[in-house]
This record gives structure tokens, sequence and C-alpha cells, in this order.
């Protein structure tokens, strides 16, 4: 039996987007230093507004609107990370494999949001009736 999940940092995709913004930030650490403020801090800001924006959705699940909205932010924010690794692979400054390997983890975490985006009522909070 699955245990109830109650905090964000209990969800596989939040998990997955931490353990990938850890990666990126480890070998982003070797970008040229003229790319601290461009390349390595824009592909260090979205991997990292991925799971924000979902501990963010989790604590607005009240209203469904709300959630979904941080859902697809927390989707657009893993493609744009998708994006800035393309750049860093076309300036050389990361191995066309690591990326490759990154880009799987980020498709798989975007297929999750889209699922969870698709079909919210599992992790809508239930109202409660006042009497």
């Amino acid at each position: 039996m699955k245990e109830k999940i109650q905090y964000h940092w209990q969800l596989d995709v939040y998990k997955m987007s931490v353990a990938a913004a850890m990666k990126i930030f480890e070998i982003s650490r070797n970008f040229p230093k003229e790319e601290k403020y461009s390349l390595m801090d824009q592909v260090r800001r979205s991997s990292r507004s991925v799971s924000s924006n979902i501990a963010e959705g989790w604590r607005r699940r009240r209203y469904e609107g709300a959630f979904i909205d941080k859902l697809n932010i927390s989707e657009s924010e893993a493609a744009e990370t998708q994006v800035w690794l393309e750049y860093a692979v076309k300036c050389k400054y990361l191995d066309r494999e690591i990326v490759r390997e990154l880009n799987k983890i980020y498709d798989n975490i975007i297929g999750k949001l889209v699922t969870m985006a698709n079909n919210t009522k599992p992790w809508l909070l239930k109202a409660k009736m006042n009497r």
C-alpha cells in the first residue's frame, strides 16, 4: 500500500527535479568565468525553479486552477533548462552525453507534471464544510 503524500518533498517528481538541479549545479561549476552571470546563472535558476514551483503548487492545491498554473510553470522551467543545456553543449562547456542523460530526466519530469496537471483529482485538497 502506498504511503499518503502529505508534503511536496515526498513527490517523486520533486525529488527528481532537486537531484537534476544539483547535478546541473555541479557540472556548471566548470563553465568559464565569463558565463557566470549569463549561461551558468540561467541554467541554475531555471533548474531550481522546477522544484520551487512544484512546492508552491503543492501548497495551492486547494484551488485547481492555481495548482495547475504552478505545475505548468514548473513544466516550462524544465523545458527552459533543456534549452540552456543545449547552449552549453553548443558552446562546448558540456559533453553531449551528459546533456542527453539530463534531457531524459527532464523529459520524465515534464511527463509527470503533465500527468498531474491533466489528472488533478488525486492531488487536490478537499474543501471542508463548516457547520
